[in-house]
């Protein structure tokens, strides 16, 4: 409510402040106008941030920023007219150098965007081949020219305008129209060598045919394709460093540019290749022999159609969610999973995918994983809810119906309970009810947070006894990873997603969400990865139990069961499932051989 009331707020200032500048200016009053000016310019800036809905809405009622910026300067040129008169060749000054300076910004925009559509035209980047040099970037701000940065050039003769009205001259105003004029002649001069650099990156095929002979020195024999939006980046992510340590040559295929950059860090060539024609026609691929595919995605039918390769499922996770069994899979020549219960998945499902194409090879990402506490004087849960999914049928969140709740339990059960919050990277993607909840989560542990700072350091500067150093963390981003969230933490609570049978590596107790409000029986047969966790219903009735279970020394009631279903889930100890996984690419590159020589 009170996010809705300032965007409120800022967007009156934005349209408020402009009808009230040209007021002034007739009447004229020159300390208000300047006054005004300033309070539209911080206007402009703060709608843009905080009311960007409202401020979209204005553009397509045709009241756009720069519609905006040009009532101002035309309502600064009157005031000028009215205080100082038409008369002063300083007032034609005025006109001319502001006009000059739309002219000049159109110059900045221009070369700005031959410079971002020649790089937008590359048909290929790489990363870890040295083949396609890109230059450095020029500063934000020279190419910002979808943004408003160029437009505030007019601060300078708008500025001096009303300054000078105050005496009754328009030079102040014709001297900050010659300075904006300056800036932007040196934006543009800073900004040509940048367009002579990237001048050899126009050339579509000679960037191509660079790339296509760095990577083949390579002689890739495995490729990871991935494509997706910017918030799935960690699906690729978490299978570069089992890449890294397989026999065969591997290479990451992309098909979005700012995925190259969101990627992480990783000693894998990468090539990204946004048109389906140019990777469907890249040869460099022609020796790659198996192509793992991290999710279901429509642009992997241009990377299933290169003949020659065998296509491997691999997924970003194991769940007992329907993700995890999608009737598409059938499209690939085998289907990876983690353990056993990836096969029965399969089998039950019956969407088309033949048992013999299923293979086990464990989760070899899960090497890090401890299977102990964190050792802290104090004990921490880890919430992580899954997000709401594409369509209502994908329905595992609890954050929209329980989030809030649970948080407020875990920080009401004891001051000695610490909360790591890591929501999936694709919460609120779909669903503006679930963003919400995650901002109302954020808010409690804020607060929260807040109220214990201030418990150790009270105003007469000494400390509470017992009020510790425990400190609640909310992650959005990629650092710290999941599994090191595993390793801080010693309970998990969470939803129906692959994180309960990558936590099940740790041997630690779980907690997950009934969201559908099933019961239990019907629950854990539904969901075989719960079987060794404890439910939580939506009035969370069994959290204080749980809470208290995890509390006590020694193992819990539900050890034993989390030992035996870690193997069904993720297959058994040794070999180690990073061998495993070496051995099935290898299997697989063999049977590619064997299909198409």
């Amino acid at each position: 409510m009170k996010r809705d009331l300032r965007a409120l707020v800022a967007a009156a200032a934005v349209l408020g402040s402009y009808p009230a500048l040209l007021v002034t200016a007739l009447w004229p009053r020159p300390r208000l106008f300047l006054a005004l000016c300033a309070v539209s310019y911080a206007a402009e800036v703060v709608a843009r941030y905080r009311a960007r809905p409202l401020v979209d809405l204005m553009a397509r009622a045709h009241l756009g920023v720069t519609l905006r910026f040009v009532t101002r300067e035309t309502a600064v040129i009157v005031l000028v007219a009215r205080t100082a008169g038409t008369a002063s060749p300083w007032f034609a000054g005025l006109v001319l150098g502001i006009f000059a300076v739309h002219g000049a910004r159109g110059l900045l925009a221009g070369l700005a965007l031959l410079h971002q559509r020649t790089l937008n035209r590359m048909p290929v980047l790489t990363r870890n081949l040295d083949a396609v040099r890109v230059p450095p970037p020029p500063w934000r701000v020279l190419t910002d020219h979808r943004g408003m940065r160029p437009l505030y050039l007019d601060v300078f003769p708008v500025g001096g305008a009303a300054l000078g009205a105050l005496s009754g001259t328009a030079l102040p105003g014709a001297a900050g129209a010659a300075g904006a004029l300056a800036v932007a002649g040196a934006g543009a001069l800073c900004l040509l060598p940048h367009l002579r650099r990237v001048r050899p990156l126009g050339d579509g095929a000679a960037v191509l045919r660079a790339a296509g002979e760095r990577l083949a020195a390579h002689r890739p024999e495995v490729a990871l394709y991935f494509s997706g939006p910017p918030d799935s980046a960690y699906q690729a992510r978490m299978w570069l460093r089992p890449l890294e340590r397989i026999d065969r040559r591997a290479v990451v295929v992309l098909r979005e540019r700012e995925m190259l950059r969101l990627l992480g860090e990783t000693s894998l060539p990468v090539v990204c290749i946004p048109s389906a024609a140019d990777l469907m026609g890249f040869e460099a691929l022609a020796g790659v022999r198996v192509c793992l595919y991290p999710a279901n995605v429509g642009k992997n039918i241009h990377m299933l159609r290169i003949r020659g390769m065998r296509s491997v499922f691999v997924g970003h996770g194991d769940s007992d969610k329907e993700a995890s069994f999608n009737p598409f899979t059938k499209v690939y020549d085998e289907v990876w999973v983690a353990g056993q219960a990836g096969r029965d998945r399969y089998l039950r499902a019956r969407v088309g995918v033949r048992d013999e194409d299923v293979h086990e090879v464990g989760r070899p990402q899960l090497s890090g994983v401890g299977t102990g506490g964190p050792g802290l004087p104090y004990r921490t849960v880890l919430y992580a809810p899954t997000w709401e999914g594409w369509t209502d049928d994908l329905f595992h969140t609890s954050i929209m119906t329980m989030g809030p709740a649970i948080v407020r339990a875990l920080l009401a059960h004891s001051p000695a309970v610490r909360v790591i919050y890591k929501p999936h990277p694709l919460t609120g993607y779909r669903n503006p009810a679930a963003h919400r909840a995650h901002q109302q989560v954020r808010a409690l542990l804020d607060r929260a947070e807040l109220h214990r700072s201030m418990a150790r350091h009270p105003s007469g500067g000494g400390r509470r006894p017992g009020a510790g150093a425990v400190r609640h963390l909310v992650v959005t981003g990629p650092e710290p990873a999941l599994y090191d969230c595993f390793n801080q933490s010693d309970l998990l609570v969470t939803d129906i997603s692959s994180v309960v049978a990558d936590f099940v590596a740790s041997g630690k107790p779980y907690a997950v969400t009934n969201v559908a409000g099933l019961p239990e029986q019907a629950f854990r047969e539904r969901y075989p990865s719960t079987e060794g966790g404890y439910l939580l219903s939506a009035d969370l009735r069994e959290l204080p139990a749980v809470l208290r279970a995890m509390e006590e020394d020694g193992e819990d009631a539900l050890a034993a069961t989390r030992r035996k279903l870690r193997t069904y889930l993720l297959g058994p100890d040794h070999p180690d499932a990073m061998t495993r996984f070496n051995d099935a690419v290898n299997g697989a590159c063999e049977r590619a051989v064997r299909a198409h020589g």
